[in-house]
């Protein structure tokens, strides 16, 4: 069945592939560039960031070599508003955000998908390397280019208007198809930083924004043992940077407390964390439980999946890990993964809190 189909063209080699594809299979495809920077820089450097004028340029020959009609929305306004700012707001409460799940939540699906709908657009297709099976977010064939993780926020009835292209294509695939269709992008690098970041300096750009104020730094005593130049500089889990004096083991960020301006350090074991309850939950690949169920984890972007049981309780995604984990940061995804191979996505919700069986504190 031929689709009206609006192709997110981002200026890369996955999203011009991606439309390329969706043409192939006979939909009526349009591309469209969004425009998220305020201010665009004119070049990247290297791979760092995105929403660059480079990037526009690109899509728009990309999409003339397809044969698609391309235009250029902007959203800066809702970009700013709903990603850049939530991702200032979320370390100014100890969080540490991931501004590309909620880019996906809130524009690519969200804002993107209402105006293509209104506009009588049946789907949205974007270069995102996963599947949809039956209706559900299953993982890509290539394990290391996965990206289920940071869609994971998006509803049964906005997966119902997406289309995923890559999802059975490993990257070199992706590459080797481009050339093929003498697509300009096939060697572009991929952009691995926060796109409105593109020097990579998360601190200085905190800094510039929710300002430097120097606080202590305690062990789990209460102690002081150093200080710091901004709470939000820091994250769970962290070890470097924290300049600390007298310490005879390596310590790491235990709990970040923002309105005390305090940040906590302490062992590699006292991260373990056995329990996790996570806000908003989004059940997209099952039903609803609130009887525990047996299934995966994921907790990070790029972090390793373990066992664990979860169900929901209150409103909230209530999660007891088989082994303990580390590193685990309020503000992270939690995606919970199920099935045969432990591929389809399940639920997601973002981390609130956590605690561990042998200790009462809870931190978040």
């Amino acid at each position: 069945m031929s689709l009206r189909v609006l192709a997110a063209m981002s200026g890369g080699v996955d999203s011009a592939v991606a439309a390329a594809r969706a043409v192939e299979a006979g939909h009526e495809v349009t591309g469209v560039h969004l425009a998220l920077a305020k201010n665009p820089r004119s070049y990247r450097s290297g791979a760092r960031g995105c929403c660059t004028v480079e990037d526009s340029r690109d899509a728009r020959r990309a999409a003339d070599v397809i044969g698609i009609p391309f235009y250029v929305w902007d959203m800066a306004e809702e970009f700013d508003r709903d990603v850049v700012q939530d991702f200032v707001s979320s370390y100014a409460q100890g969080r540490t955000p991931n501004p590309c799940l909620r880019c996906n939540e809130k524009i690519k699906f969200a804002a993107v998908l209402d105006r293509a709908v209104a506009l009588g657009f049946d789907a949205v297709c974007t270069g995102h390397h996963a599947r949809l099976v039956d209706g559900r977010l299953v993982r890509s064939v290539d394990p290391g280019k996965d990206q289920s993780y940071v869609l994971a926020v998006l509803r049964p009835d906005q997966l119902a208007h997406a289309m995923f292209p890559l999802g059975g294509m490993t990257k070199d695939e992706v590459r080797a198809e481009a050339a093929r269709r003498d697509l300009a992008v096939a060697q572009k690098p991929d952009s691995h930083d926060i796109c409105f970041i593109p020097d990579g300096d998360t601190a200085g750009f905190l800094n510039e924004r929710l300002g430097s104020e120097q606080g202590p730094v305690l062990d789990e005593d209460g102690a002081v043992v150093g200080t710091h130049a901004g709470a939000h500089q820091f994250t769970v889990g962290q070890r470097r940077g924290l300049n600390l004096s007298g310490a005879p083991h390596r310590r790491y960020v235990l709990s970040i407390e923002p309105v005390e301006n305090t940040v906590t350090v302490g062992p590699a074991e006292a991260l373990d964390v056995t329990e996790i309850v996570a806000e908003r939950p989004v059940w997209s690949g099952t039903e609803p439980t609130a009887e525990p169920v047996a299934c995966a984890v994921q907790l990070s972007a790029h972090g390793e999946v373990q066992a664990c049981r979860a169900w929901e309780r209150s409103g909230e995604l209530v999660i007891e890990l088989d082994e303990p984990a580390r590193g685990v940061a309020a503000g992270q995804a939690a995606v919970l993964y199920g099935g045969p191979s432990a591929d389809t996505v399940l639920a997601s919700g973002t981390i609130a809190r956590t605690r561990n069986r042998d200790r009462s504190a809870v931190s978040g």
